[in-house]
């Protein structure tokens, strides 16, 4: 059983129950939260299972995510590129990315955390989904490019041109400009990493547009630029588990604020 107040959520009452659904169909998201199914964990016996990640889950049970952005930030090394590609699996992408159309494989090296995943989806579904992997965008380009030759149409929903012959941030752009058509699910890993800070700038109004059209984002950067978006929620990830903070008071927004009012200090600390 569980509670939930739905006062104040709808105008009209025409019954509790229906007032309930309603409320429900108004402000759910596609993906609610996730958790470890503990008895599926022992089938995980890679890396993945040392996590700092993996032990919070098992003590604190599920995260909840947040129905416009959620974003994951964190150092290297403490998972939360694994936990948003399992997510990802869990949810039925291909691990290399794409829409959950694409099936391809050119090097199976994703974690086995996904089958111990257990996640909890909304009452409305998505009519569009997308799994950005920045290191393994070159592969999906590939493979949109063998579509192409193969059926054809599929380029035109990527701006017209291959993806192979536009710059890096270029082809991240223009997926997130001609790809990406609301009411979705998107779950990148480090949108930014073929960025400028300017298209990080132009990423921002294009993320809002997309929230706008009802979609639903799931984020791992390292860029305060794209972390600024407001009423996010910002889980950062530590060797001791997860923490929600302000986006002032995250590691990454600290450290560049830091270096950026004093360079020559921090440099001198470093050893120059």
């Amino acid at each position: 059983m569980f509670a939930y107040d739905y006062r104040g959520c709808c105008g009209l009452v025409v019954g509790e129950k229906a007032l309930i659904i309603a409320c429900f169909m108004l402000n759910e998201n596609y993906l609610r939260s996730f958790g470890l199914m503990p008895d599926s964990l022992v089938s995980v016996t890679d890396f993945s299972v040392d996590l700092p990640i993996v032990k919070y889950l098992l003590q604190k049970g599920r995260i909840d995510l947040h129905k416009n952005v959620t974003f994951f930030v964190g150092e290297n090394g403490t998972g939360k590129s694994t936990l948003l590609e399992s997510i990802a699996i869990a949810y039925g992408f291909n691990p290399e990315g794409g829409s959950r159309n694409f099936n391809f494989s050119t090097n199976n090296t994703h974690s086995q955390l996904a089958n111990a995943l257990h996640l909890i989806k909304g009452v409305k579904r998505p009519k569009d989904t997308y799994f950005l992997r920045a290191e393994s965008f070159y592969n999906v380009a590939t493979n949109i490019d063998q579509i192409q030759k193969e059926s054809g149409g599929i380029i035109d929903y990527y701006g017209g041109k291959s993806l192979h012959e536009q710059s890096h941030g270029e082809s991240f752009f223009s997926l997130f400009l001609n790809r990406f058509f609301g009411n979705g699910l998107y779950i990148l890993d480090e949108p930014e990493a073929a960025l400028s800070p300017q298209r990080q700038l132009a990423f921002l109004i294009r993320l809002d547009e997309l929230i706008k059209l009802n979609s639903q984002f799931i984020i791992a950067t390292h860029s305060p630029i794209i972390l600024a978006y407001p009423n996010a929620r910002i889980l950062e990830i530590t060797a001791t588990g997860i923490n929600e903070v302000p986006y002032e008071e995250s590691a990454h927004y600290q450290l560049y604020k830091t270096f950026l009012e004093n360079p020559d200090y921090m440099l001198k600390k470093l050893g120059f």
